[in-house]
């Protein structure tokens, strides 16, 4: 039996990569035209119980931004018969909330292509409530896209289903084969472009969501920008170039994001590439923020901090560092700067936000700023402020 399933390619290309959405069962295997623009898949989001809060950050994130998906609902009965954006930002964004699959799909004039996975838990595994959703989507013709460490294309109940259905899966995680990674070679130092890392103090505090923001901001401005995703959420929004880190073995990591870097370089020739970050070098259950300081060289580092966050997340006996002591090791640990820090408000007032700025800015002599709660504006000021020249030169997608 043949099961159809995507292995990621874990250095994204401008073709068709990783990040691209698989074919869905309604598209042609052939396309009529070269020039022809296909409208990205339909998805429903499945987050159930989880929807605003950490482990549902898939779901948070593709709400906020998705360039490879359209987004048609969350599942989350919670939240049954809310908007979204409401939920989430306290703003409308009309995309609902529905309390099951059935109701979602019944919302619709036709099936939706997808269905997305759309939680990060700390077990990385399908629930048995969950692998019902899963199957019930496979059996109404939905494509599945996950991002957890199990890969569903290798559960044989799922497979078997999928492969009956003539419907894709698409395991974020799911590495190609180790024979085909690469080891870093150094290359990332001739790349041109500014390399700015977004690191954090813990785990799902903003880091993503930030570095998105700056992205947006900085090509709005015409700094050309590309970013490179390291996480599940970043390559199901439609980051043109990336790997899960988490995934690959160790070994490879430095070398897969190097590779990744400057294939981003070359294809594009950006003023600035932005990393994504993942975890905390502090964090004791992370080892990703080293492979990032080490496989992208970054020039310099944004630091995300949530200052009303007592513990690290799922380790409630582990308390949170402060920015200072995350800002100190970074600097000793790589060759790189710390040029700013960006706030998670979680738990904070507007007013608090404000007292938090400034306090912070004091104490650590940095721009510090909100991605979300504060104009964009301040968060490219903090880039422009460290790199000046950047305003006063020709793009380089222009030489």
């Amino acid at each position: 039996m043949e099961t159809k399933s995507e292995t990621v390619d874990t250095i994204g290309r401008p073709v068709r990569g990783a990040q691209a959405p698989p074919m869905t069962h309604s598209e042609p295997k052939h396309a009529t035209s070269i020039t022809q623009v296909t409208a990205p898949p339909s998805a429903v989001v499945y987050c159930e119980g989880n929807y605003a809060q950490i482990d549902g950050k898939t779901a948070n994130g593709l709400v906020r931004h998705s360039e490879a998906y359209r987004i048609l609902s969350i599942i989350d009965s919670t939240f049954g018969g809310q908007d979204s954006g409401s939920v989430l930002v306290d703003t409308m964004n009309h995309i609902p909330i529905f309390d099951d699959l059935d109701v979602a799909v019944a919302h619709q004039a036709v099936i939706p292509d997808t269905l997305i996975y759309g939680m990060a838990p700390s077990t990385g595994r399908l629930s048995p409530s969950d692998r019902g959703v899963v199957l019930k989507a496979i059996e109404l013709g939905m494509n599945i896209v996950s991002g957890l460490h199990e890969y569903l294309s290798d559960d044989h109940e799922i497979a078997t289903a999928a492969s009956e259905r003539n419907v894709t899966i698409r395991d974020i995680r799911k590495p190609k084969p180790s024979k085909d990674m690469r080891l870093f070679d150094g290359s990332v130092s001739d790349v041109k472009a500014l390399r700015i890392a977004v690191l954090g103090t813990d785990c799902a505090i903003g880091k993503r969501t930030t570095a998105t923001v700056l992205a947006c901001a900085l090509n709005a401005k015409g700094i050309k920008t590309v970013l490179v995703g390291t996480g599940q959420t970043g390559l199901m929004q439609g980051a043109k170039y990336g790997i899960a880190m988490d995934a690959v073995p160790p070994q490879f990591c430095c070398g897969e994001l190097e590779g990744a870097i400057v294939a981003a370089s070359e294809a594009e020739k950006p003023d600035i590439i932005l990393i994504e970050g993942q975890g905390a070098l502090s964090h004791p259950a992370f080892c990703t923020s080293a492979f990032i300081l080490r496989g992208s060289q970054p020039d310099a580092v944004i630091l995300q901090h949530a200052p009303k966050r007592a513990h690290r997340c799922d380790f409630p006996n582990m308390p949170m560092p402060t920015a200072l002591s995350e800002i100190a090791l970074i600097e000793a640990f790589a060759d790189t700067k710390v040029i700013g820090v960006t706030l998670n408000h979680e738990g904070m007032s507007d007013a608090e936000i404000s007292e938090t700025i400034t306090a912070q800015s004091h104490k650590l002599g940095l721009p510090v700023t909100d991605a979300l709660a504060r104009p964009a504006a301040h968060l490219l000021a903090m880039v422009v402020a460290a790199y000046p020249g950047l305003t006063q030169r020709p793009s380089m997608a222009a030489i």
